[in-house]
C-alpha cells in the first residue's frame, strides 16, 4: 500500500469544488473555510484515508493524478483542458514509445499529458520562444513529475533553418498562426504521421485547413468539444449548472503523398474536386 511521505504529492478532497493539490512538508498547513489542514496529519496514512479539520470536516487523502496536475497548474497562457486532450489522444492514436513534437509549449498542461501517455520508451520535444512561459512550463513539468520524458528549447520553428527532428509521430501545434508552421511540421513527421493544432477561432481553422491541403496533408478533420457534467441525485438527477463549454477548435490531419511516388513533386494544380478528397469533416460537432 502506497504510503505518503515527506515531499509526497495529496490531493486534499472535499467536494468537487474545494480541493487542494498540495507537496507535503511536515511543518507546513492551510487554513480553508472548512478548518485548518496540517501536512504533519497525512503523512504515514495511506492515500484514499481521510483527515478531520479542527471544525469537523473530512477531507480526502487522493493520489493525484496527470487530470490533478494540469487542472492546477500555475497558468501563463491558456490551458489545453482534458476534454480536448483525451481526444487528442484518441484521434492521434498516441501510445508509449513514441515521438512527439509540440510546437509552443504554452504552460505544459499539453506536455505533461502527452508525455505521460508516451512514457517510458516515449519522448515529447517541446519549443517555444517565450522565455518566461517556458520558466513556467518547466515547474509545472517537475512537479507532475515528467521532466524525464520531455525535451524544452527555446527554438521559433517558423524561422529555423533546419527542423530540429525528423521522424516524429506527431506534430502538435497550439499557436495562434498554426498554418505558419504546416511545412516545418511535414518535414519533422513520418509518413503517415499526425498533424493537431488548438485554434480558438474558426477563422483560423479555415485558413489552417487551405494550407494543410497545399502542404499534402489528408483525413483532415476539425471538431468542438463540449463537456457536460450531470449532477446524479437519487430522485433529483438532473445537468450540473457548472459545465466547461467552448475552449478550443481542434484540427487533425495526416501526412500523405499527393504524388504516386514518395518525394516526387506535385506539379499540377488540383481541382477543388481533388483538393475535397483530401478532407475529412469540417464541421465542429458538440
Amino acid at each position: 500500500m502506497a504510503k505518503i511521505k515527506q515531499n509526497s504529492y495529496v490531493l486534499f478532497f472535499y467536494d468537487d469544488s474545494k480541493k487542494w493539490l498540495a507537496r507535503i512538508s511536515k511543518n507546513q498547513q492551510f487554513h480553508t473555510h472548512i478548518g485548518i489542514i496540517k501536512h504533519s496529519d497525512a503523512i504515514g496514512q495511506e492515500y484514499g484515508s481521510r483527515l478531520t479539520t479542527n471544525k469537523g470536516k473530512y477531507v480526502y487523502l487522493m493520489e493525484p493524478t496527470v487530470y490533478d496536475f494540469i487542472m492546477r497548474i500555475q497558468h501563463g497562457t491558456q490551458i489545453v483542458y482534458p476534454k480536448d486532450l483525451g481526444y487528442i489522444a484518441a484521434r492521434a492514436g498516441l501510445q508509449s514509445g513514441q515521438k512527439v513534437i509540440e510546437i509552443g509549449t504554452g504552460s505544459g498542461s499539453m506536455t505533461t499529458f502527452l508525455a505521460s501517455i508516451v512514457k517510458p520508451r516515449g519522448h515529447v520535444y517541446t519549443f517555444d520562444v517565450e522565455s518566461k512561459f517556458m520558466e513556467i512550463a518547466k515547474k509545472n513539468i517537475e512537479k507532475a513529475g515528467m521532466s524525464k520524458y520531455i525535451t524544452m528549447k527555446k527554438l521559433d520553428i517558423k524561422s529555423a533553418k533546419k527542423v530540429p527532428y525528423t521522424d516524429a509521430d506527431l506534430v502538435v501545434v497550439d499557436l495562434g498562426d498554426p498554418w505558419s508552421v504546416v511545412p516545418q511540421a511535414r518535414k519533422m513527421l513520418k509518413g503517415s504521421g499526425r498533424f493537431i493544432a488548438v485554434c480558438p477561432t474558426m477563422n483560423q481553422l479555415e485558413k489552417l485547413v487551405s494550407e494543410l491541403v497545399r502542404n499534402e496533408f489528408s483525413d483532415i478533420e476539425c471538431t468542438e468539444h463540449i463537456l457536460r457534467t450531470i449532477d446524479a441525485r437519487e430522485g433529483k438527477t438532473r445537468h450540473s449548472f457548472h459545465g466547461i463549454g467552448h475552449t478550443a477548435y481542434l484540427a487533425f490531419a495526416r501526412k500523405v503523398f499527393f504524388s504516386k511516388r514518395k518525394g516526387l513533386k506535385n506539379k499540377h494544380v488540383y481541382s477543388s474536386k481533388q483538393r475535397a478528397s483530401s478532407v475529412g469533416s469540417t464541421k465542429p460537432t458538440g
